[in-house]
């Protein structure tokens, strides 16, 4: 399929009940490519009423889809990832077009979510519970797991494939409907995996898709009584929203939120290794991600060396069309996260030393999108800068004397997604892996690089306790029952002592 067929301007609806069907409000939205400002597709803005129509399909679909065999839920899963490995280079091209990562990147998207999905169609024939011996005799004791229900599903626009994936794949397989609402900056995306499950054999009103705005689609979705459970990766504002709203029907809610991930460099790392791992970590799409290396904690002794390495590469970084393999960092989403971004560089000037960049590119092929210089800002501990999200390619690093003082200065923020050290002392690797106050560590690699049967989450503001992915992955959108089969033909009476 030709990337000209996947973003090509058209009327989407919302997928509901396994058809495009209108809104009700009769009003739309573009989703618009980051590099050139071009609309790529036009898709509804949704209503209360929408999202009622949905949860009905889900609602009807889901006896049916709880008693298919979970091995058989995988099989269509697997026949989607196979379907996206088929297209897998449109597909990137389709991520880079709507969200403005590099090829590459976007190429890296689809494969993480073909990656999950081969995966967790696995968990069909697993799905394990687990027995135990009873305290009473002839009587055996069990545990099984059974889908939620109806579940809300709500995602970012960075991972556009990849994110949706997890939480599709996970849902799916383990037995439930669900109502999904993407970003309203990538919704093209998920329209299409609509398409590919569709065509994989997901059978109708299974999965369906509503767009439009958070606090009318979006919070229909968590408040309703009908959904079951809420999975939802962004913003920590959002998240504590949603957690909120939630809690008054008593919902099982799982957040995924941000970061401030710091990469420590000790003075006995592998330089040149550590300073690959930062610039991929930093400005990997363009520092769009949750895990992005957002803080380079480096020790006193390598510091002004590294440093300077550190300049060299980055202005070297080539900035551009995200389709052009040649191109290493390509543009931020849009003019209100540029502007964001562009703010917080801004309050870097005042408060700390810029070494580079810290500009916006206007002009020739900068002239339709958003495109900022990658930023690098010298500060001591503490800044603005050094402690909140900016999500963009700007990079606080740190001068620190020894592995206590870069641990403490690690933990001291309100995050715990990832961390990451380099160092060749193998007593210090340890000492960070139970120190470093995140649910994700890295030892002499960078802070992203999640792979999919892993847990991923994290501690602190950046989430509620709960994980994706991974072996884990399942207990998100499952529930447990403890089975009891007493075969004695007897009343036993647990706990209770007959002293007669």
């Amino acid at each position: 399929m030709a990337v000209e067929e996947l973003v090509g301007v058209k009327e989407y609806g919302h997928y509901i009940n396994g058809q495009w069907v209108p809104s009700e409000s009769g009003h739309w939205f573009e989703t618009k490519s980051p590099t050139t400002g071009e609309p790529l597709a036009k898709f509804p803005k949704g209503t209360k009423n929408d999202v009622l129509r949905a949860i009905d399909a889900a609602e009807a679909a889901f006896p049916a889809w709880k008693k298919t065999p979970p091995p058989r839920r995988g099989e269509i899963l697997l026949r989607a990832a196979q379907i996206m490995r088929d297209r897998k280079q449109a597909l990137g091209e389709l991520v880079s077009s709507e969200m403005g990562k590099v090829i590459a990147e976007g190429k890296g998207d689809v494969q993480e979510a073909i990656d999950f999905l081969e995966y967790i169609a696995g968990e069909g024939r697993r799905m394990l519970g687990e027995t135990t011996p009873s305290e009473l005799p002839n009587k055996f004791c069990m545990t099984v797991r059974q889908p939620i229900g109806v579940v809300g599903c709500i995602t970012p626009w960075n991972f556009p494939m990849a994110i949706p994936i997890w939480k599709i794949g996970a849902a799916l397989i383990t037995g439930n409907t669900i109502v999904f609402k993407p970003a309203s900056l990538t919704p093209l995306c998920v329209a299409t995996l609509a398409e590919i499950f569709e065509e994989a054999g997901l059978p109708a009103g299974v999965l369906n898709v509503v767009t439009g705005g958070g606090g009318t689609v979006g919070m229909e979705i968590v408040t309703n009584p009908r959904v079951k459970a809420i999975s939802f990766t962004g913003g920590v504002p959002a998240g504590k929203e949603i957690y909120a709203a939630a809690a008054k029907e008593l919902k099982s809610v799982e957040l995924e939120l941000g970061g401030k991930n710091p990469q420590i460099v000790l003075d006995d790392a592998n330089l040149e290794l550590a300073l690959d791992g930062v610039l991929f970590g930093a400005f990997g799409t363009a520092g769009q991600r949750c895990t992005a290396t957002s803080r380079l904690i480096i020790q006193e002794g390598v510091y002004d060396e590294f440093l300077d390495m550190l300049v060299k590469r980055v202005e070297a970084l080539r900035i551009g069309d995200p389709l052009d393999p040649k191109v290493d960092v390509g543009p931020v989403v849009d003019q209100a996260s540029g502007e964001s971004i562009m703010s917080y560089i801004e309050i870097g000037k005042q408060e700390a030393r810029l070494v580079t960049g810290g500009e916006r590119l206007t002009g020739g092929e900068y002239e339709r999108g958003f495109f900022i210089k990658p930023t690098i800002f010298e500060t001591e501990h503490g800044t603005r800068i050094s402690t909140e999200e900016i999500f963009g390619p700007v990079l606080s690093v740190i001068k620190v004397k020894d592995f206590d003082e870069a641990v403490r200065i690690a933990n001291d923020v309100e995050y715990g997604l990832s961390s990451s050290i380099y160092t060749r002392d193998v007593n210090l690797a340890f000492r960070a892996v139970e120190e470093l106050e995140t649910g994700i560590t890295y030892i002499n690699a960078p802070t992203i690089g999640a792979e999919v049967h892993l847990p991923f989450g994290g501690t602190k503001h950046t989430g509620n306790g709960g994980r994706e992915a991974g072996t884990v992955a399942i207990d998100e959108f499952t529930e447990i029952k403890t089975v009891f089969v007493d075969y004695s033909n007897r009343l036993q009476k647990a706990q209770i002592v007959d002293e007669k």
